[in-house]
């Protein structure tokens, strides 16, 4: 099993920036692909950005340009930088683990962008 903690939600500005961190533990060998998903209120979860083990990186078209997907092997750490921060990037944001078979969610961190 894999266990993921979110961490760097938040309220911001229409413009602003946050950056969100994720850090497994446990199984790692099933953190070979790591993604950020994002649901927002009434919406179903959907895949922002992905990152496999040798960086490479996926994007929806809606954040293109503006979210940036990382990894630290080292650390069984992913990041997503995310600028240019729009009310509609509103959503509880889900670090996932997607490496194996079954794939691992956090517990996931909150995101507001006020207008």
């Amino acid at each position: 099993q894999v266990q993921l903690v979110e961490s760097g939600g938040g309220l911001v500005q229409a413009g602003g920036s946050l950056r969100l961190s994720c850090v497994a533990s446990g199984d790692t060998i099933c953190t070979s692909v790591m993604g950020w998903y994002r649901q927002a209120p009434g919406k179903g979860r959907k895949l922002v950005a992905s990152i496999t083990s040798d960086s490479s990186t996926y994007y929806a078209d809606a954040v293109k340009g503006r979210f940036t997907i990382s990894r630290d092997n080292a650390k069984n750490a992913v990041y997503l930088q995310m600028n240019s921060l729009k009310p509609e990037d509103t959503a509880v944001y889900y670090c996932h683990a997607m490496g194996c078979p079954t794939v691992y969610g956090g517990q996931g961190t909150q995101v507001t962008v006020s207008s």
